[in-house]
């Protein structure tokens, strides 16, 4: 397969997750984050920024777990490429994490957009190493 082929097999797994779950999920850690910085007294201009990055990070881990785990996918052969290549389907993932959490910090905060970036390359690399070390252990049991 091409990279082009690749990289649009990784986006279509993307999108089989549960994303509804997921935005449910990630609006409950969110509001929970920002419940605990106002109650324990965390007041400043980016009071939003920490509960917005956390938002996001679980909402795309519920997602994309979600959707590597699940057994009701309608392809079977998108299933088995993204059983194949685990680390490959969470780039998408990442990816969009890392975009949308630097914009968060970004606007939400007092730091610059290199700063945001910087910041929120870290959640974008767990969010891959979760992904693909749960990928490679289903791959792996799959086999035995």
């Amino acid at each position: 397969m091409s990279r082009r082929e690749n990289r649009q097999l990784a986006v279509a797994s993307a999108t089989v997750g549960p994303w509804r779950t997921a935005a449910g999920v990630g609006a409950v850690v969110g509001a929970t984050v920002l419940g605990i910085d106002l109650i324990s007294g965390h007041w400043s201009l980016s009071i939003l920024a920490g509960p917005a990055g956390w938002g996001l990070f679980f909402f795309f881990l519920v997602g994309t777990l979600g959707g590597q785990l699940r057994r009701d996918t309608a392809d079977r052969r998108l299933r088995r490429w993204a059983d194949a290549h685990p680390w490959q389907a969470g780039l998408p993932a990442a990816g969009g994490l890392l975009v949308l959490n630097a914009l968060a910090q970004w606007l939400l905060s007092d730091a610059g957009l290199l700063w945001a970036f910087f910041e929120s390359l870290l959640p974008a690399a767990v969010l891959l190493a979760v992904v693909g070390v749960v990928g490679s252990v289903k791959q792996a049991r799959g086999k035995g």
